[in-house]
């Protein structure tokens, strides 16, 4: 190695050096509120810590705790309800985000009052939103019961939240309203990003506006698309404060989320809880594997 060199390689050293410092206190922070939690929920799944029989102590029970999601119905039972909920919610969200992001994208007046408006629902709260469309959902004085009357497509106010049916069309309908414009977001960002000559070169070749979409619009969105549908797939599976605040996990609309809290904060179970809580873990982490599997292709390439 030449003398030249080494100056050069100990100057990179002192960089590496200070960038580690530099991040030094933001990676302590994150392990404290981020790793430790995590690592702790592991260490109580498999032991048995049941507050509500103190005797018992805190015993080693290996993974009975797991085997007993298994013998568990009502956990298999919010299992196929997250899912569900995840599948119904995330494809509508898709659809209706990428209406809107087409249509944002596009030059108008009032383009960008428009965008601000959009997205006004995703800046809410979940819980707040979740409360407001509580109110909106009353048999009584509901907006939603008033509006459906007026138009006569009911006779007769419904109680929609004391149904499973209507139940689980609230939450659906709550949960897009909400986070259709965080999918629109996504999806315009990758839009914008499409050279407008592209488009110029289409229509000089004769192609009609369904056949730019599909040849130009779709396979250049993909990938934008594709991240969308990655975060709304882990967070749509993760729900919580939505059916917590709007529907108590009643009618059947409890997720497997909802259900893991009841066992901690209710029940006061923590090992069987915790187990519960890392099966959404070990869930979430299989789903973006998958998802960077199949999709890794068309997310890193250039």
């Amino acid at each position: 190695m030449s003398s030249d060199n080494k100056p050069t390689i100990v100057y990179k050293k002192k960089e590496v050096r200070t960038a580690w410092l530099m991040m030094a206190p933001a990676l302590i922070v994150l392990a404290v509120i981020a790793v430790y939690p995590i690592l702790r929920t592991f260490y109580l799944s498999f032991h048995e810590m049941n507050l509500k029989r103190p005797q018992s102590g805190f015993p080693f029970i290996g993974f009975q705790n797991y085997m007993k999601i298994f013998s568990d119905a009502r956990a298999g039972t919010d299992i196929l309800f997250t899912v569900k909920f995840t599948v119904t919610t995330v494809l509508l969200e898709m659809v209706i985000g990428f209406a809107a992001a087409l249509i944002m994208n596009r030059a108008f007046k009032g383009r960008g009052i428009v965008r601000a408006a959009i997205l006004v629902p995703w800046a809410i709260p979940t819980s707040v939103s979740a409360m407001m469309w509580k109110f909106i959902y009353n048999d009584q004085y509901g907006m939603f019961n008033d509006i459906l009357y007026r138009f006569g497509i009911i006779k007769a106010y419904k109680a929609w939240l004391s149904t499973a049916s209507g139940s689980f069309m609230a939450l659906v309908i709550t949960d897009v309203w909400k986070t259709a414009p965080y999918m629109a977001l996504l999806i315009l960002a990758g839009l914008q990003m499409i050279p407008g000559e592209l488009y110029e070169s289409a229509k000089l070749d004769g192609a009609n506006a369904i056949q730019r979409f599909w040849n130009v619009t779709l396979p250049l969105a993909k990938r934008s698309l594709l991240v969308a549908l990655l975060f709304r797939t882990l967070d749509a599976f993760r729900v919580f404060d939505l059916i917590s605040v709007l529907t108590g996990g009643a009618n059947g609309t409890e997720s497997i989320a909802v259900y893991s809290y009841k066992q901690l904060m209710t029940f006061l179970d923590f090992g069987y809880g915790s187990a519960l809580a890392v099966l959404i873990f070990l869930i979430v982490f299989a789903i973006s594997v998958v998802y960077m599997i199949f999709l890794k292709g068309d997310l890193v390439s250039e």
